[in-house]
């Protein structure tokens, strides 16, 4: 499988006060188109701050990050913000839709922001929902759905630009058991229809749903 996305020798380091706080310490790592990799880790471990990284959302303080190539570090703000919403998509613990927005209108959004046809993209909102087991919740505002319906809703508007990338950050951290395994279900959907995916999470079922498992500690890879 070919390289997507490739992490040289990462580091970020933050100020806290007085204080100097080294979050990541020397990253390496390639994802390969169609991978599917969960990471772990205890708390304060590195993991959040690796997926910020990784979906262009900080910078580090030296190293590289290059998705399909490209470096971002050599992209300005606008051309960072294309890339993240043409190539990335992003699933949340806490979902982030609109409450005042129904599912479909949720999930046209990042089509809206690359300037899509309203039809267009009405229509793949619409299939997308079907995809994710919502084809009788279009029309429902975010405030009605359950936190599993909500985190499928996340989950349909992250593929609406069809991304060569999916990065999630603990996505089954806000739901119970049950609810959790339908979640890891569609995951595994997901992959099974060659989406590339990067969890960071806590729930061991879905580390062990990945095709790789790399374990975090201190601001480093360890395995």
């Amino acid at each position: 499988m070919t390289t997507l996305l490739e992490v040289r020798d990462a580091t970020r380091r933050y100020r806290s006060g007085a204080r100097a706080i080294e979050a990541l310490r020397g990253v390496t790592l390639s994802i390969a188109r169609g991978d599917y990799v969960a990471v772990v880790g205890p708390s304060g471990s590195g993991k959040s701050t690796l997926l910020t990284l990784l979906g262009g959302l900080d910078a580090p303080t030296s190293g590289q990050v290059r998705l399909e190539g490209v470096d971002y570090a050599q992209l300005d703000d606008r051309a960072r913000t294309r890339l993240r919403l043409e190539r990335i998509g992003f699933v949340f613990q806490r979902f982030h839709l609109l409450p005042v927005l129904t599912a479909l209108e949720n999930v046209e959004l990042p089509m809206a922001e690359r300037g899509i046809a309203r039809a267009v993209r009405r229509e793949r909102a619409a299939e997308l929902l079907g995809y994710v087991g919502l084809a009788d919740r279009l029309d429902n505002r975010a405030t009605e759905l359950s936190g599993g319906e909500m985190q499928r809703v996340a989950i349909a508007r992250a593929l609406a630009n069809d991304p060569a990338i999916i990065l999630a950050d603990e996505p089954t951290g806000e739901l119970d058991e049950a609810t959790g395994a339908d979640i890891l279900a569609l995951f595994r959907r997901l992959h099974a229809d060659g989406r590339t995916l990067v969890v960071v999470t806590h729930d061991a079922r879905l580390a062990r749903e990945a095709a790789r498992t790399l374990t975090m500690r201190d601001g480093r890879l360890v395995s």
